[in-house]
């Protein structure tokens, strides 16, 4: 039966908002009036309805975590045996809030209607990436289900744990320059022109530093507004030019050539193809659909081109790491991990060891770059700290020596 969606209202006259299998949404409707609830709204689930449908799930697919999570949940209980129908039951019953068990109910009723799961998975996209499609497709052929569903949620814990350490290394720095901005655009705008407008009454020569400091507060005060409305214009302006492919591509490719961001792109995207096609190959999946699979999660689009063009070449007969290493995007050690692999016909194994390497590439890497940018942002802060205090006491030094 598929499941339905509903907006109800109590006899206290509170909304109710909830999900419930049924034939039809009439059925539905009489369940809730048996209830003893009044229905607003009953709405078959499904994913990528048209707007205005659709309340739990349209639009919003399942967060990394989630999806890690309700598929260790459902590789438990199909290794323990439970038939694909009862353990989605299951799950939908202990499911943490209306659009998890609104997703599981629908999955259950499309796979009681006959579909098999990866077929019902394709029904909910933004929840279930393809290569979680194609995966579970190959383990139900195989009948290793239990065993794809394992490595599936090993995949999405360490994408969602890479996303949540990038994020956190670059969280610190960003937090601290934008307060350090803060203090340093209140201390020129405020306190500043409160100690130096004593120096400008005494009609004295005043220092450089102290006139500079003077003529950038006085500009921070008037103009100020101005700056921050230019600023943003850029940055909507570089967002809306960031939409252009070209013009994305572009500044990927600057991207690649910085000298530390360079190494991090690189290795991130290195990690999440290598480990998406160990996932794949390991899961029986051709090695051609493993590869136009693994160009969707790689973000910076040269390597994703490099992945396309390598694809092209191994349909022609060429070697997967010969084709690889001639775009020059992917790092050496992977590439001599993934020729290796081949030669051994362990690729599926020597595609996870190059991405637990570039993981740890990147991990190295991401400490080192908070531990530089942390302290480089203190100093630039402390030297205009100091640049400040230097104008402000540049001409009490003066006044000293006059009165002297």
């Amino acid at each position: 039966m598929p499941a339905f969606s509903y907006q109800a209202l109590d006899s206290n006259g509170k909304t109710q908002r909830g999900v419930l299998q049924g034939d039809t949404a009439r059925a539905v409707r009489g369940s809730l009036r048996e209830r003893g609830l009044n229905p607003l709204v009953v709405e078959e689930v499904r994913e990528g309805s048209a707007p205005g449908t659709q309340p739990l799930l349209r639009r919003r697919g399942l967060g990394g975590a989630q999806l890690a999570l309700l598929t260790r949940q459902l590789s438990t209980l199909v290794g323990a045996g439970l038939p694909i129908d009862e353990a989605l039951g299951a799950l939908s019953e202990q499911a943490e809030n209306e659009r998890q068990r609104g997703l599981t109910m629908s999955l259950r009723a499309r796979v009681m209607e006959g579909a098999s799961l990866a077929q019902a998975m394709a029904e909910f996209p933004d929840s279930f990436p393809e290569i979680f499609r194609a995966s579970v497709a190959a383990g139900e052929q195989s009948g290793r289900l239990a065993q794809v569903l394992e490595k599936l949620a090993d995949h999405a814990e360490a994408r969602d744990a890479l996303g949540q350490k990038i994020l956190a290394a670059l969280a610190y720095p960003l937090l601290l320059a934008i307060v350090a901005a803060a203090v340093v655009a209140g201390l020129l705008t405020w306190v500043v022109p409160q100690i130096v407008g004593v120096f400008q009454n005494l009609h004295q020569a005043l220092p450089l530093a102290t006139r500079a400091l003077i003529a950038l507060s006085a500009f921070l005060r008037a103009w100020g507004w101005l700056l921050v409305l230019v600023l943003l214009a850029v940055l909507v302006l570089a967002r809306l030019a960031l939409r252009s492919e070209a013009t994305r591509w572009r500044w990927h490719a600057v991207l690649l050539r910085l000298p530390l961001v360079g190494r991090l792109v690189r290795a991130a995207n290195t990690a999440r193809a290598t480990r998406t096609l160990a996932l794949l190959s390991s899961s029986a999946v051709p090695l051609l659909d493993a590869l136009a699979i693994a160009a969707q999660v790689v973000s910076n689009l040269p390597m994703r081109d490099a992945l396309k063009r390598a694809a092209l070449k191994v349909r022609e007969g060429s070697a997967f790491s010969r084709a690889l290493g001639e775009s020059g995007q992917f790092p050496p050690v992977a590439l001599r991990l993934i020729a290796s692999g081949e030669r051994s016909g362990q690729l599926p194994r020597m595609l996870e060891e190059a991405a637990a390497q570039q993981q740890r590439e990147l991990d190295r890497w991401l400490t080192a770059l908070t531990a530089v940018l942390g302290p480089a942002v203190i100093l630039v802060v402390g030297a205009i700290v100091l640049f400040i205090v230097l104008a402000i006491l540049l001409p009490i030094f003066n006044l000293n020596q006059m009165v002297k």
